[in-house]
């Protein structure tokens, strides 16, 4: 993995101006080395993993929650982003999309498992699995205006190299 953010700006197209303008300002200063980055195909998704989920850490990417598995890692990894920004193309997701991870260790491929929404104190969601998987969050509704009442939900499951109907989507 190298070790800075992908080049160029991400696709704002869906972002609201308060994001574009937040990224924008987190960008001035040079980010700390990123733990992984994480892609998305099917939504034009690539941006760097921060560990942490304070503003200035998801203005300018998403963010590794703190007391879940390491990006990459056995068990259950939480990562965070602004549905108004880098998570906002996360409306379209589906079961089965697939979800790619670069760590200092190499890629893991993901397929999505589900996706769901949950209340903002329901953390269940980040409680250990017992193989690797990824847990994204973000607020919801997508374009709620305020502060939004729910949390939308997308649990990945990594593939592995073992033959099977799994394995056959990649």
């Amino acid at each position: 993995m190298e070790d800075h953010a992908p080049s160029g700006t991400p696709d704002q197209s869906l972002w609201s101006p308060i994001r574009v303008r937040a990224f924008r300002d987190a960008i001035v200063t040079a980010p700390p080395a990123p733990l992984a980055v994480l892609r998305i195909p099917k939504i034009r998704l690539e941006v760097p993993v921060l560990a942490g989920t304070d503003d200035r850490t998801l203005d300018r990417a998403v963010g590794h929650i703190e007391d879940t598995a390491e990006p990459g890692a056995e068990g259950n990894s939480g990562l965070a982003g602004h549905r108004d920004g880098f998570f906002r193309g996360l409306k379209d997701i589906a079961v089965g999309d697939i979800m790619e991870l670069d760590t200092r260790h190499g890629k893991e491929v993901y397929r999505v498992e589900r996706t769901w929404i949950v209340d903002p104190d329901d953390v269940s969601v980040l409680d250990p699995t017992p193989t690797p998987a990824l847990t994204l969050v973000t607020c919801y509704p997508f374009y709620f205006v305020g502060s939004a009442p729910q949390r939308f939900i997308v649990r990945a499951v990594h593939l592995d190299d073992r033959p099977g109907p799994i394995a056959a989507i990649h």
